[in-house]
């Protein structure tokens, strides 16, 4: 498993947040994080069940002690993102199923550290390719997601339960990790 400590480019500064594998104690804490940033959240159980997916990583820190922190009482789990793989004839197709990131820990770059460490966990598992789904109307991932290299597939409509469109994004990790090769990442 990929531990991240340090800071690439567009990473957060401090680099203080930790990445490293879920455990069951920091569900409660991805839990609220999902219902604080999700306007349809996961249910606990669904983290309950993908506990050993390949790339379910959590980014664990101080919090800082905001008032948001306190408000989310989220511990130190600052992050979260869910990865998982299915084997598909000899070319296994990773998933990248949910990420987010505090409130108040948004905009450091810590989704980004999140979104890298889960597609190098993905990649060094077998993944020729991985895939996601993002909301029409959320621009700020999507915009995360391109400049990974992920591209949209297609559109599909009424993919969430309120009725907003999915992109569906694939990456191909061949070429993701020449690129993070190449700049010396």
């Amino acid at each position: 498993m990929t531990t991240s400590r340090g800071a690439a480019a567009g990473d957060d500064a401090d680099g203080d947040a930790v990445i490293r594998p879920a455990e069951r104690a920091d569900l409660l804490g991805v839990f609220r994080i999902e219902k604080a940033v999700f306007t349809q959240p996961w249910p606990y159980a669904a983290f309950e069940q993908l506990l050993d997916a390949p790339a379910f990583l959590v980014a664990e820190g101080d919090g800082g002690g905001s008032p948001e922190a306190s408000r989310i009482d989220a511990g130190d789990v600052l992050g979260y993102v869910v990865g998982d793989l299915t084997p598909n004839h000899g070319r296994d197709i990773g998933h990248v199923k949910d990420l987010a990131v505090r409130p108040d820990a948004q905009g450091e770059g810590l989704g980004r550290r999140l979104l890298r460490t889960a597609l190098r966990e993905l990649a060094g598992r077998g993944a020729s390719a991985v895939k996601l789904e993002v909301r029409e109307s959320n621009h700020r991932a999507q915009e995360l997601y391109s400049d990974e290299g992920f591209r949209p597939a297609r559109r599909v409509p009424r993919y969430y339960g309120d009725g907003e469109a999915a992109f569906v994004m694939r990456l191909d990790v061949g070429d993701w990790v020449r690129r993070r090769n190449a700049a010396g990442e």
